[in-house]
């Protein structure tokens, strides 16, 4: 889970006037910047107060969806996830009469979810700890040439199995199928060197203390520690794209007021305000145009040329399996 499960204190956005609804996410300084961009701008103009909730968890989503009695209103989820639900039924349909799909990034757009944003898993590591940055996941996995602890996100998900593989050789193209038995075969080799974060906050105390110089992390953590004044090497050769997704609970009780709150958070300006403050890329394809161009170059929409997308489809497919295995692994 995300963030280390940080949970949100529920608060109110704005005052209610019309029916409250309520925004469920992970929580932290993601969270933060999804309310002042996304859901005050909407309580403002709606007249809606929206109610923050989290951390966003899947199993009190089901359990409120079968229950027949969500209180949830929108959450966001992790897309694979989100595509999953959505098959599994624990998600209204969006009203795309609402939400204008034209203008966003068809990678992250279904049936039942639209992206909230995507970022990607990248290479970065402490220059201090390195005469030479490491540039590349072969670089991630000399333990010779590049000494210290590494550092994985800690939950299964796409970035860290693609990247074990891409530094075993396979070519992008060729990733899926997963090959797990090759995948795990070369975590095995620097198994005793992990130390794995559960939240990106925890992700950017390893590596500015140093304690794990090295590792795989969300774009954005690490653009908030430059922006902090810290000298961070960042390798964007395959960045490795994934993306968070905006959902509705079967049965939410303020179903209208959600399909209005997506238009808003998905919305060039929402998407441009939003991607500023937190170094992660707009899924509104206008969004770019409304941002500083010095801004717009950190992101990961600026890095496609070496970005390889992680399938959210097959995770979904494949994400009880894949998460099965990873679990088992880590504890053996």
């Amino acid at each position: 889970m995300k963030y280390a499960m940080i949970a949100a204190a529920l608060v109110v956005a704005a005052p209610a006037v019309a029916q409250d609804m309520v925004f469920t996410s992970w929580g932290g300084t993601t969270q933060d910047a999804q309310t002042e961009f996304w859901a005050d701008p909407f309580a403002e103009s709606s007249g809606t107060g929206v109610l923050q909730d989290g951390p966003t968890d899947y199993g009190k989503l089901k359990a409120m969806v079968e229950a027949g009695s969500p209180t949830w209103d929108v959450v966001d989820v992790e897309f694979d996830y989100a595509l999953q639900a959505g098959q599994q039924g624990l998600l209204e349909p969006l009203d795309f009469a609402v939400i204008d799909k034209s203008k966003l990034d068809p990678r992250f757009v279904s049936e039942y979810a639209v992206g909230s944003f995507y970022y990607s898993f990248v290479l970065g590591s402490n220059p201090s700890a390195f005469p030479e940055a490491p540039q590349t996941y072969a670089d991630l996995f000399d333990t010779e040439k590049f000494p210290g602890k590494r550092t994985f996100y800690k939950w299964s998900a796409p970035g860290v199995i693609e990247a074990a593989l891409l530094a075993d050789g396979v070519a992008p193209d060729a990733l899926y199928p997963l090959d797990l038995d090759r995948a795990f075969a070369k975590l095995d080799t620097i198994k005793s060197e992990i130390i794995w974060w559960t939240s990106g906050a925890q992700s950017q105390q390893l590596l500015a203390s140093g304690e794990a110089p090295l590792g795989i992390f969300w774009n954005g953590r690490l653009a908030a520690l430059q922006a902090d004044g810290m000298d961070v090497n960042i390798a964007w050769d395959q960045n490795i794209t994934a993306a968070d997704a905006l959902v509705v609970p079967k049965g939410a009780a303020n179903k209208d007021a959600a399909m209005a709150f997506i238009a808003e958070a998905t919305s060039a300006r929402g998407q441009a305000e939003f991607a500023a403050a937190t170094g992660y890329a707009p899924i509104n394809i206008e969004a770019a145009d409304l941002m500083d161009p010095e801004i717009r170059a950190t992101l990961p929409d600026a890095q496609s040329a070496p970005q390889i997308d992680a399938d959210m489809a097959y995770w979904a497919e494949h994400r009880d399996e894949i998460g099965s295995r990873w679990y088992a692994w880590q504890a053996e």
